[in-house]
């Protein structure tokens, strides 16, 4: 296994807290995003630490190559169940658990798989998340999920591809074989 959760000695069950098994690596990199301010670059963290300051957390739960998706609040386009951050949640833990409980019922069994981690020097109004650096969190577990939503197909080719997180679940379903 490449990622766990445990909790540190006193910690609440509700917040969890991943151990390092592996250091993290960079598995894909984009210089000027075009979704970032000019300069901006989006690196693909698998493992390691939980990177701070968190922005948003994203719950990847899978069978088989399939992925779980439900509708973005906003645009209504599917992807991972998804929560924002709040300011005093660095790491987006209480977040986290919040949406593990609404998702799958619970929080016992999570596991850190990486982040997407945008450094951004020069920032713009437009951008609304912590600069220089911003980390949005993919976490997953074996829980199945308890909300409606839509199973999608993750092989090559998915409508998925385009997400910034795809390059992870590429990773961990090469992991798994």
């Amino acid at each position: 296994m490449l990622w766990s959760r445990d909790a540190p000695s006193g910690a609440s069950a509700r917040y969890p807290r991943p151990v390092q098994d592996d250091a993290p690596q960079v598995i894909q990199s984009t210089v000027d995003a075009p979704w970032l301010p000019p300069g901006g670059v989006a690196d693909v963290v698998l493992g390691g630490p939980v990177l701070r300051p968190t922005g948003l957390v994203r719950l990847l739960l899978t069978d088989g190559d399939r992925v779980f998706c439900t509708r973005r609040d906003r645009s209504g386009k599917l992807d991972l169940p998804t929560a924002r951050v709040g300011p005093g949640d660095p790491d987006g833990g209480i977040a986290l658990a919040e949406l593990a409980r609404h998702v799958v019922g619970e929080t016992g069994s999570l596991r850190y798989v990486g982040a997407v981690r945008n450094t951004v020097t020069v920032p713009t109004p437009e951008y609304e998340w912590p600069t220089p650096v911003a980390a949005f969190a993919v976490w997953t577990t074996d829980s199945v999920p308890v909300v409606p939503g839509e199973w999608l197909a993750g092989s090559a080719g998915s409508v998925l591809a385009e997400r910034h997180w795809y390059p992870l679940f590429r990773r961990l379903m090469a992991s798994a074989h």
